[in-house]
């Protein structure tokens, strides 16, 4: 039987492992025995194939090329150089700030802590002297990678696409329920999004993905509040 080609705009689900080639560091991966033997587990990561909408752009070039080109269930290795991937490391990035800032958002910074300045993330290099010393380069600047994935499934139904969409711009598509028509998308929202900080930016990505992947121009969101039942004050109270 002749294998199924993938084209633009298929979305896919695929497992993955992510490797800095220079030093055969795994720095990501979507397996979780791996994650746990190389001491990057973190619970509260979903490990799962990962969905992607083929030819989307969404990651390095020469990485969507071979996934567009890969054969489902078969392992395909890419080599990525560095300026082809992040780009090179730039010195300008590295900058010093005095501690006070840190101590202004509540942050004891350390060598290798994230942090966020302005709207800016960058890497704690060092601290020392009332300074701490930020590297606001990719993490992966500089770096050569190594990808290598197999795709296990093309998504194929209108639940299971709207599904994948979610996974992937929200990290997750509990608790949502759809219904499509012509020319839209309902999105019935669950309760826990109402507290979520991410959900504003996240549902911008969700919106222009399902426009493009169903066709349709309008996408609807459906937001509920229940009032909680009241206490039934004729009950008698209990000694």
């Amino acid at each position: 039987m002749a294998k199924k080609s993938l084209k633009k705009g298929d979305i896919v689900r695929m497992n993955y492992d992510a490797y800095i080639a220079d030093n055969e560091k795994l720095y990501d991966t979507t397996y979780e025995d791996k994650a746990k033997e190389n001491g990057m587990y973190n619970e509260q990561y979903k490990y799962a194939p990962m969905p992607y909408i083929v030819g989307s752009g969404k990651l390095f070039p020469a990485l969507d090329a071979a996934i567009s080109a890969a054969e489902i269930g078969k392992k395909t290795i890419v080599e990525i150089p560095s300026e082809e991937g992040a780009g090179a490391r730039d010195p300008k990035l590295l900058e010093t700030h005095p501690l006070r800032e840190f101590h202004k958002q509540e942050i004891n910074p350390y060598p290798g802590l994230e942090v966020s300045l302005g709207e800016r993330r960058g890497t704690v290099l060092s601290v020392g002297a009332g300074r701490v010393k930020v590297d606001f380069n990719n993490p992966l600047a500089g770096k050569n990678l190594r990808y290598e994935f197999e795709i296990t499934e093309i998504v194929d139904t209108n639940e299971e696409k709207a599904k994948a969409i979610l996974d992937m711009d929200f990290g997750t598509s509990d608790g949502f329920e759809f219904e499509f028509s012509e020319g839209k998308v309902s999105v019935r929202m669950p309760d826990m999004v109402k507290f979520n900080q991410g959900w504003p930016m996240s549902k911008f990505r969700i919106v222009s993905d399902l426009r493009d992947s169903f066709g349709v121009d309008t996408v609807e969101f459906i937001e509920t509040w229940t009032r909680a039942p009241a206490a039934d004050k004729s009950a008698p109270e209990e000694e």
